[in-house]
């Protein structure tokens, strides 16, 4: 199957001088992606593809670029999950609730790179108002995994990820709730970063978990996330959780290119990370991590060992206690969140109903699918009257200590800590639909962050095992400190350097 213009590129940096030099147009980019999305509609991962808006957005990135105007991404085609609102194209958040509508203003990501110069070839399936570990709790099917269609891509952002590893799109924006950006990275082989909490703006994301979501991008590689990180990073003032500042710095574009930088200027030499302490958290390496991503894992910290890092042991002992208090918390503010979605102001309105009351629970029954309803009522029964201290307010706390455990470590023990994303490699579609515990325990790995509120990268180790696991990913995960990002970037780059994981496509082993 012919593969768009731009997989023939290394990444962002060689397919903007191929614009600059006039090598290739932002046209021919964007028509030859929408030609490649026409023949893989199959993976079921853009939800509203609109040509004629994505060649307008082409042909103004082609005079920009040739009156010298224009900005680093000009002509890049990507793609943006469907929670972030978009003018033109249709924002659903992948549910019957919010079918066909369409937002009379950008979310301040969408803003960012359009006046970067991105081209937006359209918007990608998701779970449900993001609530999902595998993509299939979308109103409009699972997204497919490409390397092995008979998989999940993980989730929710699983369009996003999937699009990256069939080559539909240089990059792709994505949120991350309880892991949401690394975790579907890890399963289908690319790369992704979960930035420092309130340092990339909400402002246009549909909200799931206030406290817990955080947007980034997926890509194949770790110094395109860096070109598409950079110019999303920054303080909004129509964001109520944007921070102004990242500690002495203020939280600006330009501040993770730079920390990425430095780092890359002091790494040098046949040990480039000569002195870098690796914390290996023993919890991750527990009963639950499968022998396939356990090996490549391995594999991983000893290439890592290799580079001058330094393994150190140490314990993050309330990682088992992340998921009860993140399935506390997030439900919680889910419930709060979509309670606006009533039948009234907008969203899905039933035809038929008795009264006010009537009207507004049929309208949520039809517009809102199993798995929202499921949390909508869990932290419904969390947040009434005799159950809020006993659950919420306890879980609040647990949080704390949750967080205490990565400042522990990072401060007197480890420069970053590294593990595996996810105990498995993609699961097979259907597998653990009717068992949502058996989803939740998915993200073992990934709820701290969020509870945390911590920057982590996923980025492509190996493979799994067998003849149908040998041909699923696994993904290796770094975790940083606050506004760390551009030395996790810049480590995950290093890493990528010496490996070629990250550059596998589906259909190459």
């Amino acid at each position: 199957m012919p593969q768009p213009l731009h997989t023939e590129f290394s990444g962002i940096t060689e397919l903007r001088k191929a614009l600059d030099e006039r090598r290739v147009s932002a046209v021919e980019l964007a028509q030859s992606a929408l030609e490649a999305i026409a023949a893989r509609h199959e993976l079921n991962a853009f939800l509203h593809v609109d040509p004629e808006l994505t060649l307008a957005q082409a042909r103004a990135a082609d005079a920009a670029l040739a009156n010298g105007q224009a900005g680093p991404l000009a002509g890049i085609p990507i793609a943006h999950k469907d929670v972030f609102v978009t003018r033109g194209w249709r924002t659903t958040a992948a549910s019957a609730m919010l079918k066909d509508y369409v937002s009379p203003f950008d979310a301040t990501v969408v803003e960012r790179l359009a006046a970067a110069g991105a081209v937006t070839l359209g918007k990608l399936n998701c779970d449900e108002f993001a609530m999902g570990s595998s993509n299939e709790n979308s109103a409009y099917g699972p997204v497919l995994n490409p390397w092995d269609t008979a998989a999940v891509p993980g989730g929710s952002s699983g369009g996003s990820a999937a699009v990256v590893a069939a080559g539909l799109a240089v990059g792709a924006t994505a949120t991350d709730t309880g892991g949401s950006i690394r975790q579907p990275a890890s399963l289908c082989g690319v790369s992704g970063i979960k930035p420092t909490y309130g340092t990339v703006s909400r402002y246009g994301m549909i909200a799931y978990g206030s406290s817990l979501d955080q947007g980034g991008p997926i890509a194949r590689h770790a110094r395109d996330l860096l070109e598409l990180l950079d110019p999303i990073t920054g303080f909004d003032e129509r964001d109520s959780t944007s921070l102004e500042r990242c500690g002495a710095e203020p939280n600006a574009p330009g501040r993770v290119r730079a920390a990425f930088d430095a780092f890359a200027a002091r790494a040098q030499g046949d040990k480039p990370l000569a002195g870098l302490r690796i914390g290996i958290p023993r919890e991750f390496f527990g009963a639950g991590l499968a022998d396939d991503v356990r090996m490549a894992i391995e594999t991983a910290l000893q290439q890592f060992e290799a580079l001058g890092a330094r393994r150190v042991d140490i314990s993050l002992p309330r990682t088992e206690l992340s998921i009860p208090a993140y399935y506390v918390i997030a439900p919680a503010e889910a419930s709060s969140n979509l309670s606006r979605y009533d039948g009234v102001r907008y969203g899905h309105r039933a035809a038929q109903y008795r009264d006010l009351a009537d009207m507004t629970s049929r309208s949520r029954a039809e517009g809102f699918g199993l798995e929202v309803q499921r949390r909508i009522l869990t932290g419904t029964y969390v947040l009434s009257h005799g159950y809020y201290d006993a659950y919420y307010l306890q879980a609040q706390k647990v949080r704390r200590l949750v967080a205490d455990d990565f400042q522990k470590a990072l401060r007197d023990q480890c420069d970053v800590i590294v593990g595996p994303v996810s105990p498995t490699v993609a699961w097979n579609l259907g597998e653990k639909t009717d068992d949502p515990v058996a989803m939740y325990l998915a993200d073992i790995y990934t709820l701290s962050l969020n509870l945390a509120g911590l920057p982590g990268v996923s980025i492509p180790c190996g493979f799994g095992l067998g003849p149908v696991h040998g041909q699923r990913p696994v993904g290796l995960q770094i975790i940083g400190n606050y506004f760390d990002e551009g030395r996790l970037l810049g480590i995950a780059d290093i890493f990528q350097q010496a490996t070629d994981w990250h550059d596998r496509r589906p259909g190459s082993l």
